[in-house]
C-alpha cells in the first residue's frame, strides 16, 4: 500500500529545496546537468541530494542559470563514487515519470481522470501547455520502472525518448531558458503517498478494441523490444515524429536535450533526425532535392559543408531503397537517375 508523508501543497508551487528534500533520501546521490546552449558548455555532477539542497550548491546552480544555462536532475539514485549516470549506475529507483511535450494540457487530463494509473505526486509545468508528470516509487525493478514509463507513454502520450531510468528531467525552481522569453520551472504537489507496481494498472486494464490495435501495431516488434537501445528507440522515435509532421529543427533540439549521456549530443541528435527525415521522406516518395534542402542547414559537426552531407546522406538512402524494393520495374535505375540529378556522380 502507499505510504503516506505529509499533506499536499495545493496550488503552492514548492521551493527548489522542498522538491529535492521530499523526493529523496539525504544520503541519495543525483546527477545534476547545467546546459548552455548559447556557449555550448554543459556540466555533470554527481552529488548527495542533501548537499544539492544547500545553500552552496543552490548559489552555483542560480548562477549557471542566470548566465543562460538549464538546470536539470536524474530521478533514480546513483551508486556510491560513480562519476556516470548509466543504467549500470542506477541503485535504486525512486521515481517513474511521463514528459509530456505535446498535447499537454490533455494528455495531462487523461492521467488525473485515469483508474490505471495512481495520482502523481507532482507535475512540473515546464513551458506553456508542457509538463513533467512525477510519481514516487519503491520496491520497483529498473527493468519494471521502465517498462511502465512505455505503457504509460502508450496510454496517455508523452516523449518515448524520456522512458529510461537515467533520464534527467527538469529541477524547478529555475527558468527555463530554452525559449526567447524565460519559463521559470514549477512543481506541484498533488499526492503524499509513494507508490508500488501494484498501484499502476496501465497496460492490463484495457478494451479489447484497444488491445487488438496495440497487438496488431506492435506485434512484429515485440520480441525485440526489450533489446533495443536508446538509440533505436530514438530512431524509431524520430521517423514516428517527422511522419506526424513535426520540424527537423524541433525535434533536433528536443532529442539533444534529452541525450546528456552522448558526449556530442548536438552532433548526435543533428545526425539522428536528418537521416531519420532522409529515410521518411523518401520513402513517401519526396523530391531527393527538396529532401537535401531540408537537411543542408543541420549538418553533425557545425563547420562540416552542409551541402555535402546533405547530398551523401540522400545518396545513401537512396541506395538502401533501391535494395529493399522489389517492385521496382528496372532496380537501380530510378535511384541512379535521381542520384544524377542531385549530382553525386553515380555510374549507371
Amino acid at each position: 500500500m502507499p505510504t503516506l508523508e505529509h499533506k499536499p501543497e495545493g496550488d503552492h508551487a514548492l521551493t527548489t529545496e522542498e522538491f529535492i528534500r521530499r523526493n529523496f533520501e539525504p544520503s541519495d546521490r543525483i546527477a545534476v546537468l547545467v546546459l548552455n546552449r548559447d556557449t555550448d558548455r554543459q556540466v555533470q555532477r554527481i552529488t548527495t541530494a542533501e548537499n544539492l539542497a544547500s545553500e552552496r550548491w543552490q548559489a552555483w546552480l542560480r548562477s549557471e542559470n542566470a548566465r543562460g544555462a538549464n538546470v536539470y536532475i536524474s530521478y533514480n539514485a546513483l551508486r556510491e563514487n560513480t562519476r556516470n549516470r548509466t543504467k549500470a549506475d542506477v541503485t535504486a529507483i525512486r521515481h517513474v515519470y511521463l514528459d509530456l511535450d505535446k498535447e499537454g494540457e490533455r494528455s495531462l487530463a487523461a492521467i488525473q481522470a485515469s483508474k490505471e494509473v495512481p495520482t502523481p505526486n507532482y507535475v512540473l509545468s515546464t513551458s506553456p501547455g508542457k509538463y513533467q508528470v512525477i510519481w514516487k516509487v519503491e520496491g520497483m525493478t529498473q527493468g519494471q520502472a521502465e517498462g511502465l514509463q512505455r505503457k504509460m507513454v502508450e496510454a496517455f502520450g508523452g516523449d518515448p525518448a524520456a522512458t529510461d531510468s537515467t533520464r534527467v528531467l527538469r529541477l524547478p525552481g529555475f527558468p527555463n531558458k530554452k525559449y526567447q522569453q524565460d519559463y521559470r520551472v514549477e512543481a506541484r504537489e498533488l499526492a503524499t503517498a509513494t507508490y508500488q507496481t501494484a498501484d499502476f494498472k496501465v497496460g492490463q486494464v484495457r478494451s479489447q478494441p484497444v488491445q487488438q490495435e496495440q497487438a496488431s501495431t506492435h506485434s512484429s516488434r515485440q520480441g525485440v523490444t526489450a533489446k533495443r537501445t536508446p538509440s533505436d528507440h530514438d530512431w524509431r522515435w524520430a521517423q514516428d515524429r517527422l511522419r506526424g509532421g513535426e520540424s527537423i529543427s524541433v525535434l533536433i533540439q528536443r532529442l539533444e536535450d534529452y541525450r546528456y549521456d552522448k558526449p556530442r549530443p548536438q552532433y548526435y541528435a543533428r545526425r539522428t533526425v536528418t537521416r531519420a527525415y532522409a529515410r521518411v521522406a523518401l520513402s513517401r516518395g519526396d523530391d531527393p532535392e527538396v529532401i537535401v534542402q531540408a537537411i543542408r542547414a543541420f549538418p553533425p559537426n557545425p563547420h562540416e559543408n552542409g551541402e555535402q552531407y546533405a547530398r551523401q546522406t540522400v545518396q545513401e538512402f537512396m541506395a538502401k531503397l533501391e535494395k529493399t524494393n522489389e517492385n521496382q520495374q528496372s532496380p537501380g535505375a530510378a535511384a541512379q537517375q535521381q542520384a544524377q540529378q542531385l549530382g553525386l556522380g553515380v555510374t549507371p
